[in-house]
């Protein structure tokens, strides 16, 4: 019970702080002094209340005819779990529903994202149907890259991130609403968040949580959260037809053949009409390969653009702009769930992807190329259909189809468990079997990623958590990686060139071997290295990208990074791995050798 009248209109990061406060006041001067922060609380959520901007929906938009409906559902329950086909619009406008619905005043509105690059393309696109500014009203926090504020009322976070703030604030008191969007996708950090909040849910009874899926196994987030109501919203406008373009011999399949394919199903459909079309290929090696082979192979005029996660926001914003030509847009799977790309008529599937699996045996995550379920495989159909009726040609038989599995696996049944164990046992969260995951797994799961974290020094006999341990909870890396760290830095004094290597074994290799020069692209990595090992190879290499980048406008920088067979993206976030591991170790109390060890 609140001890003053207008402590429930304080802002929720002060309030829970100023009802302690009020507890244990003992004098007037001290009731006084709460009494002016309670008004001036009180005074910034009217100023929030009083500054929202007009909120309209765009009609086009199936989620848009549902918006009565989910603000009168978001007003009667705690939890509710929205299903709708993608490109519904749920990412863009749940958000404004929730304020319409009177959220984001007391607290802001955290609308969460699997991906990087879908974080900064939803607030964009928010801010603007708000007209509001990025970073002063809606803003983004991404690893390396953020733009908010505390003037948002919403901030567009991806869910590391969320769980990353909920080790410093454990209640989350700075958000009264949590949007966890994409949650079909079941990523690790997904249903670590879903855990978290089912949690939190018991202690902060003014916390509103909206999962937003995909319209498939809607019923076990409902279940998950207590039989919470579900509410479906239609996605496509037009009809979409399925056409089947198998290879000759499935067992053979090639790079260049699966090309060869993407350019008979292109031509294929463009005889009739040409339109904007989107080529989902497993990873940015076979993007740009097709790239190149179809840039040789189609006539001038037609646009041919890469989509990854690691792309350039200057090179992703170009596929929000409108154009006069036709493109055609080859994505990882991150077009799959995260963005709608306008205009896109074709969906040419090759229904593969690359999958994080974990190898008990030899203790190693792969990024095998595997077929997509059939969920995702309709997933990425669905992506046509918008503006006209849609066309999807998958490059695989019907009876391949209908042998794949239902859905895909959730990420926490195929990948290492030490992180997780780390995390639960850092945020005092309990043992791992009792955590509330949707899909737990198995005890023997839990029990190897115990006995790793023991070979670490991590956990005691005991199994609790060491002060290596908690050094290596508070890293963002893996924690075999951490421990590296932790032994540079305490042991042999190599912190410097440690954190570089560390860095490296996160990353994706960011020496590239072009198709089209594969030759000169060997030959020059191999003078680089000049016959070292290849941890001193990739000490010299940030050595010599660290001199270029001081010297080199940031142009500059990427055409020497092309010049030398580097990926400018990924050199970049070397770079901005290795200053967070810097800056974490040195509050660690673990700074950077000044002498180069040896």
């Amino acid at each position: 019970m609140s001890r003053h009248p207008a402590i429930e209109q304080c802002q929720i990061v002060d309030r829970y702080r100023l009802q302690r406060q009020l507890a244990r006041a003992r004098n007037a001067d001290q009731r006084k002094s709460l009494e002016n922060k309670i008004a001036a609380s009180v005074s910034r959520s009217e100023e929030r209340r009083s500054a929202l901007p007009a909120i309209r929906y765009p009609d086009a938009l199936p989620v848009s005819n549902k918006a009565e409906e989910i603000i009168r559902q978001i007003r009667q329950h705690r939890v509710l779990v929205v299903a709708g086909e993608t490109g519904s619009g749920k990412s863009t406008q749940l958000p404004k529903m929730c304020l319409a619905a009177g959220q984001g005043i007391f607290g802001q509105i955290a609308h969460t994202q699997p991906r990087r690059i879908a974080a900064r393309a939803i607030s964009a696109r928010l801010s603007e149907e708000l007209n509001l500014e990025v970073g002063a009203g809606v803003g983004y926090r991404v690893r390396f890259d953020e733009k908010c504020s505390a003037s948002d009322y919403i901030r567009v976070l991806t869910d590391g991130m969320l769980l990353a703030e909920a080790q410093t604030d454990r209640f989350l008191n700075q958000y009264d609403t949590v949007i966890v969007d994409e949650a079909h996708e079941r990523s690790l950090n997904i249903d670590f968040l879903l855990g978290v909040l089912q949690q939190l849910l018991l202690k902060r009874k003014d916390l509103k949580v909206i999962i937003t899926s995909a319209t498939i196994d809607t019923e076990k987030f409902s279940k998950h959260f207590d039989n919470a109501p579900i509410i479906n919203v239609s996605g496509r406008t037009y009809p979409v037809e399925v056409r089947y373009q198998p290879p000759e011999d499935p067992k053979t399949r090639s790079d260049h053949q699966t090309n060869r394919s993407i350019l008979e199903a292109i031509q294929g459909l463009f005889r009739s009409h040409p339109g904007h079309t989107l080529v989902f290929l497993p990873g940015e090696r076979e993007i740009r390969e097709a790239q190149r082979f179809l840039q040789r192979q189609l006539k001038s005029g037609i646009e041919i653009h890469p989509l990854y996660a690691r792309l350039a926001g200057s090179e992703q914003a170009k596929l929000f702009r409108p154009s006069q030509a036709t493109r055609i847009i080859l994505s990882t799977n991150v077009a799959e769930t995260s963005l709608t790309l306008p205009g896109i008529e074709y969906v040419i599937d090759t229904g593969l992807a690359r999958v994080s699996r974990y190898s008990p045996g030899r203790r190693v995550n792969t990024l095998p190329i595997e077929r997509i379920s059939r969920a995702a495989a309709d997933q990425r159909k669905g992506r046509c259909g918008r503006v006209r009726e849609g066309i999807c040609v998958r490059l695989y038989s019907e009876e391949d189809f209908q042998s794949r599995d239902d859905f895909t696996a959730p990420e926490i049944l195929r990948t290492a468990l030490s992180g997780v164990v780390l995390a639960l046992k850092s945020r005092r969260l309990g043992e791992p079997e009792n955590f509330p995951f949707i899909d737990p797994p198995e005890r023997r799961q839990w029990n190897a990623a115990r006995n790793e974290l023991r070979i670490l020094g991590a956990l005691d006999a005991d199994k609790k958590l060491t002060r290596i341990g908690r050094t290596l909870a508070a890293l963002p890396v893996d924690p075999r990686i951490g421990r590296m760290l932790y032994a540079a830095a305490k042991a042999e004094g190599c912190l410097s060139e440690i954190s570089i290597l560390a860095a490296s074994l996160e990353i994706p290799d960011p020496r590239i071997v072009p198709h089209d020069s594969m030759q000169a692209a060997r030959q020059h990595h191999l003078e680089q290295a000049k016959g070292s090992c290849d941890f001193f190879a990739m000490l010299s290499l940030y050595a010599e990208f660290d001199i270029q980048r001081r010297q080199l406008s940031r142009k500059q920088l990427s055409e020497w990074c092309r010049k030398n067979f580097l990926a400018p993206s990924r050199m970049r976030e070397w770079q901005d791995l290795v200053k967070r591991l810097r800056q974490e170790m040195n509050t660690l109390e673990s700074p950077l050798n000044r002498d180069p060890a040896s």
